[in-house]
């Protein structure tokens, strides 16, 4: 009995960790969605992988890829990366969040 009751605390575990994860790769896809919406743009590359690293230290999610994309009207974010795992030498589960904002822009009233 107690191996399976072991078992379901770590299989508790590693589903937190990886929730947890996919919730930095939001708030890292949506930082970056930010920051290449504004008015003359930016790098939301650097911000999501910037903010990830300062949240977590760079240990919550590894192979942190991201890619961002814009058009005239929308600018879009995406992080992928593992979460970690609890068994060694065993890829983590993929974490994979998109966020999307509008881009601002000036525009004249009443046009």
């Amino acid at each position: 009995m107690f191996p399976v009751v072991l078992f379901l605390i770590f299989g508790i575990i590693q589903g937190a960790l990886w929730f947890h994860a996919r919730h930095v790769a939001l708030g890292a896809a949506q930082e970056g969605a930010r920051v290449v919406a504004a008015e003359g743009g930016g790098d939301g590359e650097a911000r999501a992988v910037e903010f990830i690293a300062n949240l977590t230290g760079g240990t919550l999610i590894r192979n942190v890829i991201v890619r961002e994309s814009a058009t005239a009207q929308t600018a879009t974010v995406t992080v992928n990366g593992r979460a970690p795992s609890l068994i060694p030498g065993v890829d983590g589960l993929p974490v994979t969040q998109t966020a999307t904002a509008p881009v601002e822009r000036f525009t004249r009233p009443g046009s």
